[in-house]
């Protein structure tokens, strides 16, 4: 039941929601922006914090905007289309900046400009769910609602992709038609240059009348359809056959990269070429220098580093993924001054980092866990000078600055690149100097 209590909202945490303090209680709000006085329904109470939604707003915020998709504020993928986009960048920089502060104790010598992007369609990656609603009579396919396991009744999508965001409401009712729809849960995109995939995940055999309803989609829409009937390794093409191998440019470098749908790549390719513009001018490799990419996953900065001249090292968790860097090392003609090499890198060990032999520099790209254990790693006279540090999560990439400061680096820059515009994840760099 929504309170009446009045709060002013005082700031937003990292999942974009507004904070309050009432009662002595942490009260967060989705929906509410600094400066705002708000009422608010709970849907959570802790002894120490409420979860609340917004109910009325009595004092708006100047950089409240009207947000762009009627989905908004059901669906579950996007939680800040109600702020203003630059006003959404800053705030990721705050975020960054309080989380290297307070979490790591560190400040950056500079903070860079924020890297821009598309504000809008800039999605090349997505996991879409599909399900058959008796009761209504239809298939939905869209993102989950928020904090629910259902799924959005979805006729558009803002950041999707436009050419994908039209095919929703037309894939709803090509699965409504299907066999087995109660049993194709999920449809993956993987956007290309040359084709755009989607990957069904299908816990049945289609029937013959299933086949051609896919094979018609795909020559109307002009997308290809691949299947996965279990794990990602199960993932094959379907239909169309001949059609071109998903795959991104980097222009700035003279690479294209081949990908399989299932590969980890960045969901918005024009900020991932302009992040690596970044990455290389900070991480400046030169001829004859010896430098690491660590989680290098398919070569996405190896292979920018290796034009510079540098000799690189990949190296990645995957068997699978290194094969396919020195795939795309090999087809870029850069196999002479890349090589690659699975291992844990989260198990890393000063003695096991040693092994590897001296690197001028480093590139270090982890997931969301960060990379505490390799820059743990990092002793002694042998270490690198330079670190380039690409983060998706800044509490662990703020635990890491903590470390490497520790070991004798200077955080000499950080800034914040908005990969994902109306979301509050937030994707940063920075670079580390040893003194």
């Amino acid at each position: 039941m929504a309170t009446e209590n009045k709060v002013t909202i005082e700031s937003l945490d990292q999942e974009g929601r507004g904070v309050a303090h009432f009662d002595g209680k942490v009260i967060f709000i989705e929906g509410a922006l600094p400066g705002e006085i708000v009422s608010y329904a709970s849907y959570r109470k802790k002894p120490a914090f409420e979860q609340a939604q917004v109910t009325t707003i009595f004092k708006s915020a100047p950089m409240r905007v009207t947000p762009k998709c009627k989905h908004f504020g059901v669906c579950g993928g996007c939680s800040m289309q109600h702020l203003d986009a630059r006003a959404q960048v800053a705030v990721k920089q705050r975020i960054l900046e309080d989380g290297l502060w307070h979490i790591g104790k560190v400040k950056a010598e500079n903070i860079m400009p924020a890297i821009y992007g598309q504000t809008w369609g800039y999605r090349e990656r997505a996991r879409i769910s599909v399900k058959h609603v008796i009761k209504k009579g239809k298939t939905l396919v869209g993102f989950h609602e928020k904090r629910s396991s259902y799924v959005a009744d979805m006729q558009s999508c803002e950041i999707l992709a436009p050419k994908i965001a039209k095919l929703l409401p037309l894939l709803a009712e090509m699965v409504s038609q299907m066999s087995i729809r109660d049993q194709l849960p999920q449809i993956e995109v993987a956007v290309g240059e040359h084709v755009d995939a989607l990957v069904l995940r299908i816990m049945a055999p289609l029937s013959h009348a299933d086949e051609a309803l896919l094979r018609k989609f795909a020559d109307q829409h002009e997308v290809q359809f691949w299947l996965q009937t279990k794990g990602p390794e199960t993932i094959v093409p379907f239909y169309p056959l001949d059609a071109p191998a998903l795959s991104y440019s980097l222009p700035e470098f003279n690479v294209t990269m081949p990908f399989a749908p299932s590969e980890f790549t960045q969901v918005n390719s024009a900020l991932n070429r302009v992040m690596i513009g970044r990455a290389m001018r900070l991480l400046d490799p030169q001829p004859g220098e010896r430098i690491a990419d660590l989680f290098c996953g398919l070569g996405n900065f190896t292979l920018p580093i290796a034009r510079s001249g540098a000799q690189v090292l990949g190296i990645e968790g995957s068997d699978a993924l290194v094969k396919r860097a020195q795939q795309n090392a090999a087809s870029n003609g850069l196999s002479d001054n890349t090589s690659f090499m699975a291992m844990n890198l989260f198990e890393m060990t000063e003695e096991g980092f040693a092994k590897l032999g001296h690197f001028d520099k480093l590139l270090i790209d982890p997931p969301r866990d960060g990379a505490f254990e390799l820059v743990k790693s990092l002793g002694g006279d042998n270490a690198p000078k330079r670190i380039v540090y690409v983060s998706c999560n800044p509490a662990t990439l703020a635990r890491d600055a903590a470390e490497l400061v520790k070991r004798g680096y200077v955080l000499q820059a950080a800034g914040v690149m908005n990969m994902f515009p109306h979301t509050s994840h937030v994707e940063s760099i920075a670079v580390f100097v040893k003194e």
